[in-house]
């Protein structure tokens, strides 16, 4: 350990742009043994790791498992990343590290944070391919859970239940299970096989999946509360939105054809990364991104900024849009004006502020619009006295998760709006311990 002065700190190779603009497959090649165990032991092996106590959500096992992996021990490696996280190979792949445990590296002030999120999911995927499997000891109680939702909050809180032996019935209404790790995100950073195999894990250690199920559609929340003995809500932030932009008769629609059109995409974040990266896959003749702050405000993954800019991507700072309208040809006219950076908020954030004068307008054929989510309604909260706030956001108790229904938990999307996918593992194995203690003493 402690290597980090001899050895770099490494990414993982990434598929050259050519080759990577042909497919939607994953763009990074995770490390092999021998390359895991060298970027492991730069670690430096903290008596108080940030990167574990203040950067990850989860609280992860990071420097325990960064020793294991360096002294070659991929069992006791994988065991411990398990440990704590619902699924490391993927939270390996889509978070944003660089805001959270490598942001909190010893090292990333100087010498380069140890790179945690490559490291995470490589001990995952290399313990799947020399054949290690999870333990779970099989169901053992007569206790059932309904899990709505099988997104990360969802996931995560039936992998909890079941390594702890208690039955879970999952209601999804979609055609396939995971939620925004299946839908939301790009075959590009998260290969949906993986996702996939989570499923057939827990599948094989006791859950009951129902997919194609609605709850208010096939089955009320109510009749779902009497049957089992808890139910966890893990629905996801789904409902986009326009944040005030004036449309004026342009025609929206959730799906289109981007083929040599001249695609712009409105928003800084990561969903709008994913947007612009799979425009760029899909043919766009053009893709731009639209931002109203400037480059070092962009609250998107750093990472997935530069692979955007890598794929062709023309990011247009401090442009705030106004307005939408359609042209006579058919195409669109987006109203734009300048801004620039101001003074702080109490929050420490800059201000936007506009530039006089400055009104122009783009031409585009395609307008897509990353501007984060709202919370989606499920039916019979009311019924089954659910408390939420004004946006629609589940009050529930900070250190167990459960709602204002005490055989009812929540976490997630749904509690804390739009957000991270490990925000949302976390939230899901809090409430599971909490419905572990409730039904099993």
């Amino acid at each position: 350990m402690q290597n980090f002065v001899e050895t770099n700190r490494h990414e993982p190779e990434k598929h050259e742009v050519n080759e990577r603009l042909r497919n939607f497959d994953e763009i990074y090649q995770f490390f092999n043994n021998r390359q895991v165990r060298q970027q492991a032991e730069r670690c430096v092996q903290c008596g108080d790791p940030f990167c574990s106590t203040i950067g990850c959500p989860l609280h992860n096992h990071i420097p325990q498992w960064l020793e294991a992996i360096s002294d070659r021990d991929l069992e006791r490696a994988f065991q411990l990343s398990n440990e704590s996280s619902p699924f490391p190979e993927i939270l390996g792949r889509i978070c944003p590290q660089g805001r959270l445990c490598e942001g909190a590296c010893t090292l990333d002030d100087g010498y380069g944070a140890i790179t945690i999120g490559a490291i995470e999911a490589s001990i995952t995927d290399l313990a799947f391919e020399a054949g290690l499997e999870l333990p779970f000891p099989g169901l053992r109680h007569d206790k059932s859970v309904a899990v709505i939702g099988s997104g990360p909050a969802g996931m995560s809180c039936a992998h909890f239940l079941l390594r702890a032996g208690i039955g879970v019935e999952m209601y999804e209404r979609a055609e396939h299970p995971g939620g925004l790790l299946t839908y939301g995100i790009p075959g590009f950073k998260l290969d949906k096989a993986i996702v996939q195999r989570r499923f057939d894990i827990m599948r094989n250690a006791g859950l009951t999946l129902h997919l194609q199920r609605e709850i208010g559609r096939d089955l009320s929340l109510d009749e779902l509360v009497e049957k089992h003995d808890a139910v966890f809500i893990g629905l996801g932030a789904t409902h986009g939105r326009s944040a005030g932009l004036e449309l004026f008769g342009a025609h929206r629609d959730k799906k289109y054809d981007v083929r040599e059109k001249r695609v712009v995409v409105i928003g800084g974040g990561d969903t709008a990364m994913d947007c612009l990266r799979t425009a760029m896959r899909d043919g766009a003749r053009s893709v731009a991104c639209l931002y109203r702050r400037d480059e070092v405000n962009m609250p998107g993954s750093r990472k997935e900024y530069v692979n955007a800019v890598e794929e062709g991507v023309d990011f247009c700072f401090n442009t705030a849009p106004l307005k939408i309208e359609p042209a006579d040809d058919g195409q669109m006219t987006i109203e734009l004006q300048k801004t620039r950076m101001g003074e702080r908020d109490e929050d420490g954030r800059q201000r936007v502020e506009v530039v006089p004068n400055s009104e122009h307008c783009m031409a585009a054929d395609t307008i897509i619009l990353a501007l984060g989510f709202d919370v989606a309604e499920l039916p019979g909260l009311d019924g089954i006295g659910i408390e939420t706030n004004k946006w629609g956001e589940y009050h529930i108790a900070p250190l167990t998760g459960q709602t204002s229904n005490p055989k009812v938990y929540a976490g997630g999307d749904c509690y804390r709006g739009a957000d991270l996918a490990v925000t949302a593992a976390a939230d899901g194995r809090k409430a599971a311990l909490a419905i572990m203690r409730q039904l099993l003493g």
